[in-house]
């Protein structure tokens, strides 16, 4: 697809007026800007002084790649995995963002009033000074990151035998792309791509493939059946580091946190719903699944064809309540199937998670806590209305969302 200057200046005003409307700020105050360039200068320095502190381990010998979307500009994330007698041990690193955005900076403050990033196709409104969150936050191959480490020993069972949760310092190997690290499941030549990071893709894919069918099993819900394996490896590690997070927030601590919670539709919600996905064609829903709707989605979706998957995915989500952040959990992850959930792996583009950093490891819990939590769920809500709202918008204007990432809306 191409676009023309007078479409991408149509583009770019809609995108001007969205902001508006749903109150999304576009600027960074001077002082939260003061501080990324003081963070920024020398701070390969910086890295190296504080690597040398004792709390903080030094991983940087542990094989390490990252795998994103081809637009990605920063990467938040990043794995290691060694296979064991009777399970794996998987390590998520995730970018220690919490060491330059404390409570005391304007970077926090900032965050907080935003809550989250924007993601509309072609333009990114970051929580983060995107000059700060794509250097020194960003986990980038063969330079020294600060990161805070999820270490899980996990079994054959695909149950935890062990977890530690430390500030620790990282190297990542490689920074392959989801096109790429499905080029190598497929045993393509990819170039950089050496022996140990094939096989640690590969030992990667094995647990997460694992951890995906097992949480169908269970009952954990998946609307996206076709979803590459590269995918795959990064939505079910990232997933057990969360559990991991927040088990250990509840269950070793008892600590309030921004757990993520999703609460249930009705019987007579899911009654409806389940009939509207039963008087599609070619769709059967088993009669011993009625009663576990999940099961039954899932099941459902496994032989829909495009577009009565596009059906049931609709019949679902208009059911489904929206998921918050509270100071508890309890109640859950419906969706998930999770007793307990929360998230602490995008600081950079989520408050939640920048919060969960600091309590984990500081013990520090916002007396303002409950207030955050439901501003949090709001911002949220506020970025999924604009991009659903521009989205639509683009399809009127026989536009293609996808193809549109490909231009830089509003850069000279």
């Amino acid at each position: 697809m191409t676009v023309d200057e007078e479409t991408l200046d149509l583009v770019e005003d809609k995108i001007d007026d969205l902001l508006e409307e749903y109150e999304i700020p576009d600027e960074y105050p001077p002082g939260a800007l003061d501080e990324v360039e003081e963070i920024t200068t020398d701070y390969e320095s910086a890295i190296a002084d504080e690597a040398e502190e004792e709390y903080r381990r030094d991983l940087r010998d542990v094989l390490t790649f990252t795998t994103d979307p081809r637009r990605a500009q920063d990467f938040d994330d990043a794995i290691s995995i060694e296979p064991r007698d009777e399970g794996w041990r998987l390590w998520v690193h995730i970018a220690d963002v919490s060491h330059y955005v404390s409570p005391d900076t304007e970077l926090y403050k900032e965050a907080k009033r935003r809550g989250t990033s924007v993601y509309l196709p072609g333009y990114t409104v970051h929580m983060l000074p995107p000059e700060l969150a794509e250097s020194v936050c960003s986990l980038v191959p063969d330079e020294d990151r600060l990161a805070h480490t999820v270490r899980m020993d996990i079994n054959e069972q695909l149950s935890f035998d062990d977890v530690e949760i430390f500030k620790s310092v990282v190297r990542s190997d490689k920074r392959l792309t989801y096109t790429e690290t499905e080029a190598v499941l497929n045993g393509d030549d990819v170039e950089g791509v050496l022996p140990g990071i094939r096989v640690s893709i590969e030992d990667a894919y094995e647990l997460a493939d694992a951890l995906h069918e097992s949480r169908k099993e269970d009952g954990s819900l998946v609307l996206n059946p076709a979803r590459d394996r590269a995918h795959t490896v990064v939505e079910e590690c990232m997933l057990k580091a969360n559990k991991a997070v927040t088990h250990e927030l509840m269950w070793d601590r008892g600590v309030e946190a921004m757990y993520r919670v999703h609460p249930q539709p009705t019987p007579d919600q899911w009654a409806d719903a389940l009939q509207e996905i039963q008087d599609l064609d070619g769709v059967s829903i088993p009669a011993d699944k009625w009663d576990k709707p999940r099961h039954a989605v899932n099941e459902a979706i496994e032989n829909a064809g495009e577009k009565e998957l596009r059906k049931i995915r609709r019949a679902v989500l208009y059911v489904m309540p929206r998921a918050k952040y509270m100071c508890d959990p309890f109640g859950g992850h419906y969706a998930l199937n999770f007793d307990i959930y929360g998230h602490f792996t995008s600081p950079i583009r989520r408050i939640a998670d920048l919060v969960n950093h600091r309590i984990v490891h500081d013990g520090d819990v916002p007396e303002d806590l409950q207030d955050l939590a439901t501003h949090a769920s709001e911002r949220g809500k506020i970025a999924e209305s604009a991009e659903r709202e521009f989205k639509n918008w683009l399809q009127e204007q026989g536009l293609d969302p996808d193809q549109l990432e490909d231009y830089k809306i509003g850069e000279d």
